[in-house]
């Protein structure tokens, strides 16, 4: 009888490497969606997440817990269970095995990005803390400036492999061109 065995998405393809930029498979930890209720109080929201709630187009947090706008009043908290309290404020619904979140590090990486994107993901153009909802490929997917040369990158569980291959042809590209 076979037994099943729990594996990350991206198990068996990443890390990788390619000239000076990496990809990494990122531990998220829980990733919750977060809807909060029409009315409800903010402060009693942003007091059971634990972080504050981010604005459009930002997150919020640090690297051991992150709340990351998603769209028009949802956001994501990565990194731990919310209070229980929040399911008074708002919707909440784990995600955590629904998603493949990737690190790309590398001062090139807005480079192999553009190769796949249709924004700006430039330092400059898109700041530490700033995210967006866009197209990777044919992928929808988050893409969130950590610092200055590290971008997280989640997709659905589903296309973890699509988005290695996009990344690793990008990647390979940004190399060839230096």
């Amino acid at each position: 009888m076979d037994r099943l065995q729990a594996t990350s998405p991206c198990a068996g393809l990443l890390p990788m490497t390619v000239g000076a930029l990496s990809v990494e498979e990122m531990k998220a930890g829980p990733i919750t969606s977060v809807a909060p209720f029409k009315g409800a109080s903010m402060a009693s929201v942003e007091r059971a997440l634990g972080v504050p709630f981010p604005a459009p187009l930002q997150s919020t947090g640090d690297t051991a817990l992150r709340c990351v706008w998603v769209g028009q009043g949802e956001a994501l908290l990565i990194g731990a269970v919310p209070d229980a309290s929040l399911r008074s404020y708002a919707a909440v619904v784990d995600q955590s095995d629904a998603w493949a979140v990737v690190t790309l590090r590398g001062a090139q990486g807005p480079e192999a990005l553009a190769r796949l994107v249709p924004v700006d993901t430039r330092p400059a153009r898109f700041g530490v803390g700033a995210t967006m909802r866009t197209q990777l490929g044919h992928m929808n997917a988050s893409i969130t400036r950590l610092d200055e040369q590290t971008v997280m990158i989640a997709v659905f569980r589903s296309m973890a492999g699509t988005l290695v291959h996009d990344l690793r042809r990008a990647l390979e590209a940004v190399a060839a061109r230096s």
